[in-house]
């Protein structure tokens, strides 16, 4: 866990830093130690809700994405194309280990092929290793289909008063779609207090020139702390 990770570093407070997945890891751990926090910095937001699952695996980006879209949709059967986390799930923990890759590799492939405003021919080709597959759509799916083991879609928002005084930057690219800024808007109504840095021409990656100069100004703001 991040707090066992913490104390195996030796450290006694830490800026923490995520994005995407990252961003809800780093939102959930806070608000639960929010003394071992000095700030935040925050990248796509992600609050693992249902309708920002929806908009990316179920529908909503396949209408930005309709290439990349019919190789996603082309592992399930049509039958169970209603709940594409849940027929994804079963198949990336199925005991044939050729099932697992075949569904491992198809999801992964499609974050990667949205996740930059241009794609990114490298980025795609992760999805095809069957080590990173494997691991990146096994993890996601289970979380995804269990909730992210929250108590309720709402509960990161809910909780925000718990770290209201933290410092905390958000950067968001402005066409990101795979974790769309009403996300990032629904926090920062939520929390006016966190600087938001909306990156107009980026998407959802990290490694975007613009987002990246942001994450950095961030970590120096905060470098001191």
């Amino acid at each position: 866990t991040v707090s066992q990770l913490r104390v195996h570093l030796g450290v006694e407070k830490w800026v923490v830093f995520g994005g995407s997945w990252g961003s809800t890891l780093s939102l959930s751990y806070s608000q639960k130690h929010r003394d071992r926090v000095k700030a935040l910095v925050l990248r796509g937001i992600f609050m693992c809700r249902r309708p920002e699952l929806a908009f990316f695996y179920q529908e909503g980006s396949s209408w930005l994405f309709p290439d990349a879209w019919e190789k996603y949709i082309a592992v399930i059967p049509e039958v169970e194309r209603h709940d594409m986390i849940s027929a994804y799930y079963r198949r990336v923990t199925d005991d044939d280990p050729a099932v697992r890759l075949e569904a491992a590799k198809a999801w992964t492939t499609w974050e990667m092929s949205t996740s930059n405003l241009i794609p990114n021919e490298e980025k795609i080709a992760q999805g095809e290793d069957p080590k990173f597959a494997e691991a990146f759509a096994r993890i996601e799916t289970h979380y995804f289909v269990h909730g992210a083991f929250m108590r309720n879609d709402q509960q990161l928002l809910e909780d925000v008063d718990k770290i209201r005084d933290v410092p905390c930057t958000i950067v968001q690219g402005r066409y990101d779609v795979v974790c769309p800024m009403k996300s990032c808007w629904d926090l920062h109504r939520a929390w006016p207090e966190a600087d938001v840095k909306v990156v107009s021409d980026a998407g959802h990656s990290m490694s975007e020139p613009g987002i990246k100069s942001e994450l950095v100004k961030a970590c120096d703001l905060y470098a001191d702390l």
